[in-house]
């Protein structure tokens, strides 16, 4: 507020005055938010420099300005500053003596003011002069902000009613309006009686003090009454609304979250698919390595072959010619021992003496003639051996060639299977994407149409519930006067005996608490005690681990009376919630209504009975359960004196065993 006080200061010096000291110091000890100026006096300058702070503020919320006794021109500035203003919720001019100037800037205010939903005018004059009222009676019928106004003390009349009345039958966001102790007369509640059927959001009216007969007061409550149960029933109807949007828009976001789902894993079926197609390629390439490395083996295999045969050829060529040499060679010699032995003969006719020069010769020639036949057997091996190892060759060529033929087609026939499997799991995969995709496709249509077809039903329903509902009214409203009086005292009586018995509830209910506590207390103590029996006498362990498993079955057998006792109060407390709802449901019937009020009191008195007993039972049963945890700590420290006696026992054995073994070891020394 610091800020405020010396912007104040600064547009009072401006405008050539001196600030209040009094409005200063109110300035400095106001808190955040609110501009509380009440019983101050304020100038003409003082609202000048506030209307021109009021415009650029943009933290005060409530203004408060009664009996500040402002001039006529003081508060035209002041409502000519808050017309900008679209921060300001509270605006309180109480006993300010606002007369014609004032009506019309107030008007002027609701017509431009947007913001303000608060407006208190009491211990005013603006009902003395009729145009400046009716004008601001015009501006509140087009404002659609404005939901509280008090017009207490304003000289009212019937004529300033009847303006009100017809701004009233415009305006719809006015809820309270206060019309206490003011001249409006017969007439004027006549024209308030006749525009309230049309204003469907005020609900509160006050109109004390005003000279108006009892029966347009009660005309004006009953309207007034109306209005609330419309109010409540429009309430209702947006609160079913809201439920049913909120439900529209969880099952649009289960549909949507759904079908990301759905999205999500039809995402994860394509990776999948892409990661098993990137496998399958991969495998594929492999296998297409494979079998271009068996391609380039089989190539490699054939260059061999074709090598083989060309060396085959070769040697074949080389037999032949030595073939071709061994016919020329035994030619040769044939035609040598022809030509020898013709020799022979020739010089055997022309001589007998060279003989042995020719047996010479001869012999020569034989052993020429075993040292060519020699070289053709060697020559014939080697064609023979040559001819072992072609064959040979050609046999291993020709099996290497089949396993490679068969190698070839298991590596196809594997080729051809890893396509039709992943061909096979691809479309696996799109069957059953395409599957998932369409059932999650009509669960959501079906689901649609559920939904679209309870919502026609709920607005079907709440269709004839309002028709009902309207129905109804029309027909209590002329019974209606008659019965609200003894409603009331039934009403009235109803609440006071439902309050005693809720506070005797209540008081049950908290005994029933602390019996609980202390019977927790004492089962945690019990506890305790067991623990530390367990701990000194570990042969009474598996009766004190029965007594503990015991105990724990008690407290869990007391949280469940307690949790039923919890259930039952809070079933009777729904119960009676239920019955104030049929009782106020169930009035637009007097004979009706004291039936079912004589049912729910006797229902009441069958339920308190009822809880009575319950009560009673769940008392005793706490009683047993008290008396069995006593006769549990009766044995429990019955088992300690037990125990302390056994330990005397085993210690007086002691100390006498001691004493004997001191005895014997002394007697022998003596």
């Amino acid at each position: 507020m610091q800020q405020l006080r010396l912007a104040y200061s600064r547009l009072c010096k401006e405008g050539g005055a001196e600030p209040q000291e009094a409005v200063l110091q109110r300035l400095q000890e106001l808190p955040r938010g609110r501009l509380d100026l009440a019983a101050q006096s304020l100038t003409v300058d003082t609202c000048r420099a506030l209307g021109k702070l009021l415009p650029k503020d943009a933290l005060l919320t409530e203004v408060i300005l009664s009996d500040c006794m402002l001039s006529e021109e003081g508060a035209s500035l002041l409502l000519q500053g808050l017309c900008a203003n679209t921060i300001v919720r509270f605006l309180d001019l109480k006993g300010n003596n606002l007369q014609a100037a004032g009506a019309e800037a107030l008007g002027q205010l609701l017509r431009q003011n947007k913001s303000i939903q608060s407006i208190t005018l009491e211990w005013n004059n603006l009902g003395s002069w009729d145009d400046a009222f009716a004008t601001f009676c015009g501006a509140l019928a087009g404002n659609s902000a404005l939901q509280q106004l008090d017009l207490r003390n304003n000289q009212i009349n019937h004529k300033g009613a009847e303006e009100l009345a017809l701004a009233l039958a415009c305006n719809t966001s006015l809820q309270q309006l206060d019309l206490r102790w003011n001249s409006i007369g017969l007439l004027g509640g006549r024209a308030l009686v006749n525009c309230l059927p049309r204003n469907r959001g005020l609900w509160r009216l006050e109109l004390a003090g005003n000279n108006i007969p009892g029966d347009i007061l009660r005309a004006v409550e009953q309207a007034i009454a109306h209005s609330q149960q419309r109010q409540a029933a429009s309430r209702e109807n947006q609160a079913r609304t809201q439920v049913l949007s909120k439900e529209v828009q969880h099952l649009q976001e289960e549909k949507s979250r759904q079908f990301l789902d759905l999205m999500e894993t039809i995402d994860k079926q394509r990776k999948e698919m892409a990661r098993s197609s990137r496998a399958s390629a991969a495998r594929m390439g492999q296998l297409q390595e494979a079998l271009n490395e068996r391609h380039s083996i089989i190539n490699a295999l054939k260059a061999k072959l074709q090598m083989a045969e060309a060396a085959l050829a070769l040697s074949e060529q080389k037999a032949q010619g030595l073939g071709e040499l061994l016919a020329t060679t035994e030619q040769e010699q044939r035609s040598l021992a022809q030509r020898q032995a013709k020799e022979h003969r020739l010089e055997q006719q022309e001589a007998a003496e060279p003989e042995s020069k020719l047996l010479q010769d001869l012999s020569a020639d034989n052993e020429k003639n075993l040292l060519l036949l020699n070289q053709v057997d060697e020559l014939e091996r080697k064609v023979r051996s040559q001819q072992e190892q072609l064959f040979l060759a050609r046999q291993e060529l020709t099996n290497t060639v089949a396993e490679l033929k068969a190698r070839a087609i298991q590596a196809e026939e594997r080729l051809e299977l890893e396509k039709k499997r992943s061909r096979q799991s691809s479309e696996d995969l799109e069957q059953l994407r395409a599957k998932e995709v369409e059932h999650m496709t009509r669960h959501l249509e079906e689901s649609e149409r559920a939904m679209q077809e309870r919502v026609q039903r709920l607005e079907a329903s709440r269709l004839t519930l309002e028709e009902e509902l309207s129905r109804v009214k029309a027909a209590a409203l002329s019974e209606r006067g008659q019965a609200e009086e003894e409603l009331m005292k039934a009403k009235n009586q109803v609440r006071l005996e439902e309050q005693q018995r809720l506070a005797h509830l209540e008081e049950k209910l908290r005994l029933l608490v602390q019996a609980r506590d202390e019977a927790q207390s004492a089962c945690l103590q019990q506890r305790q005690t067991v623990a530390d029996a367990q701990a000194r006498a570990s042969q009474l362990g598996l009766q004190a681990e029965g007594l503990r498993r015991r105990l724990e079955e008690l407290q869990q057998e007391l949280s469940n009376k307690d949790q039923e006792k919890v259930a039952e109060v809070t079933r009777v407390r729904v119960e009676l919630q239920e019955q104030n709802g049929r009782l106020q449901a169930e009035l637009t019937a007097q004979e009706a209504l004291k039936e079912k009020v004589a049912a729910l009191e006797r229902q009441l008195k069958v339920i308190a009975g009822d809880h009575r007993e319950a009560l009673l039972d769940r008392e005793s049963e706490n009683a047993s359960l008290r008396e069995k945890l006593r006769l549990k700590e009766v044995e429990i420290a019955r088992i300690r004196e037990e125990e302390a006696q056994r330990a005397n026992f085993l210690q007086n054995a002691v100390l006498a065993y001691v004493q004997g073994s001191s005895r014997r070891a002394t007697s022998p020394q003596k």
